[in-house]
């Protein structure tokens, strides 16, 4: 369908540009309608077949090759056999085309083959000139659409990383639940499942909408108060409106997992400090926890380095993203577009 209408938009070029150079040539000559159908029908069929033949067999065949000797030739051989043709068809016309208007005088072979080889030439570099920047634009969309396909990929790991990871953790909380037998194992349960329905079901778009992302967000808190009981202290506030706001999902769970996975959360004086203020169309999200004087799990980092890579591809120059490692507390701070 696509190509039907390119040689239709080309057959359209062609037909507009005879006829207007012939409206010209009819209303300042005295060329009658066969002279018109003779110099811009028979001559425009001629220049218009060099073009095509130059756009669509000797670039590609050996230009595009890098056979440039042979191209040259092929060209050039072109180019100097439609001047006799051209001159043939002078020859059957020779009062429209050889013969000046005014004199009556007959134009030599020599001139009039020299004038029509530079009208070829100029037929050549337009259909060369066409060739090459279809072709400019034709590789940018291609590498264009590879570059999409492999940031999609790229997207797809990520996301795919980000539950096994999520899982992986809450399952350890919950097996801290259950090893103490504790009375909470079932509501720890009851909330991992509708994590995993957020995540399973409601996360498959490009952008959810940012109140069910920190509804999710709640629920993992939740979770993880439920596994450390009255020794979990958490400072969770929202400020600003969430409604008719969206955001990409799964994008700010990493922080507060590594928060609860690296920080102290058992001490009311340094809880683990949540904000998150909406203004306009802009997110500024805090997050601050007390560190433990030893490192918990060594194969821990998936998380942040994950979230980094997918600020990078989907919010390409709309967010900040600034992390101090201080002595005592681990500082996350990301300024985001939405």
């Amino acid at each position: 369908m696509k190509k039907g209408w390119q040689v239709f938009g080309h057959t359209f070029f062609w037909i507009c540009m005879i006829a207007f150079f012939s409206l010209i040539v009819h209303n300042n000559t005295k060329i009658d309608t066969r002279g018109l159908v003779v110099i811009f029908g028979l001559y425009g069929v001629i220049n218009i077949g060099l073009f095509y033949l130059n756009f669509l067999a000797f670039i590609p065949l050996f230009l595009n090759r890098k056979k440039y000797f042979r191209y040259i030739l092929m060209i050039l051989g072109a180019m100097l056999a439609l001047g006799f043709v051209k001159y043939g068809v002078g020859l059957c016309f020779k009062g429209y085309v050889l013969t000046h208007e005014r004199g009556g005088k007959v134009i030599g072979f020599w001139s009039y083959y020299t004038s029509a080889f530079f009208t070829s030439l100029i037929f050549v570099f337009l259909s060369t000139v066409l060739k090459f920047t279809n072709d400019w634009f034709l590789n940018e969309r291609v590498q264009r659409d590879l570059e999409n396909q492999r940031l999609s990929a790229e997207l797809a790991f990520l996301k795919s990383q980000i539950n096994p990871h999520f899982l992986f953790n809450s399952l350890n909380s919950i097996y801290s639940l259950a090893y103490q037998q504790s009375e909470k194992t079932p509501d720890a349960i009851l909330k991992l499942s509708e994590i995993m329905r957020y995540m399973l079901y409601e996360c498959n778009d490009n952008k959810v909408d940012l109140a069910k992302e920190i509804q999710y967000l709640q629920n993992y808190i939740d979770l993880q108060k439920i596994r450390l009981g009255s020794r979990g202290f958490v400072d969770f506030e929202i400020k600003g409106d969430v409604t008719n706001q969206q955001i990409v999902p799964l994008l700010l769970i990493s922080f507060i997992e590594n928060a609860f996975k690296h920080g102290v959360a058992n001490n009311p004086e340094t809880p683990i400090f949540i904000r998150l203020t909406i203004d306009a169309a802009k997110l500024d999200f805090i997050i601050q926890n007390r560190k433990h004087t030893f490192n918990k799990d060594d194969a821990g980092g998936i998380g942040l380095n994950n979230v980094k890579r997918r600020l990078d591809i989907l919010y390409t120059g709309k967010y900040v993203l600034n992390i101090n490692n201080g002595p005592d507390t681990y500082t996350c701070e990301l300024s985001l577009n939405l």
